[in-house]
């Protein structure tokens, strides 16, 4: 088992969609192990998308993502990262596959539901970024 980083976006937050991207992802084999809703400040997301910064869309996506609450979880799967990304969709609705969290809840490309780590290396990092050891719960005794 492992674990990953997801971001319901405001988008998805704004639409009351929240509850249902968790129970889908709970019902799709992931198990939470920490959640919380957060408003991300400009500095906050320019420093969790820095690997973006070069990218055009990056003054956007930090626009977008300030732009209201977002509920960071960690989640447990085996090969949790791979899994979250095949869940999740394409980053395009339009290309997404059937039954997966974009496909059903997302609006745009940009405006796309869900962020999931793309690495096992990113996961930790961006799970880091939002919490600390101790707000994750474990199965382990």
């Amino acid at each position: 088992m492992s674990l990953t980083l997801a971001i319901i976006k405001p988008d998805a937050v704004a639409a009351g969609n929240a509850g249902r991207i968790v129970a889908h992802l709970e019902q799709g084999g992931f198990t939470l192990r920490a959640i919380r809703m957060t408003r991300l400040t400009e500095a906050q997301a320019g420093e969790f998308y820095a690997v973006h910064r070069e990218r055009p869309f990056y003054g956007e996506l930090v626009e977008f993502m300030t732009s209201g609450p977002c509920i960071p979880m960690v989640l447990e799967a085996a090969d949790a990262v791979p899994a979250l990304r095949e869940a999740i969709g394409s980053t395009d609705p339009a290309e997404a596959a059937e039954g997966t969290v974009r496909k059903l809840y997302a609006e745009s490309k940009g405006r796309n539901a869900i962020h999931a780590s793309d690495s096992d290396e990113n996961a930790a990092r961006e799970i880091s970024f939002f919490f600390s050891e101790s707000d994750r719960i474990s199965t382990a005794g």
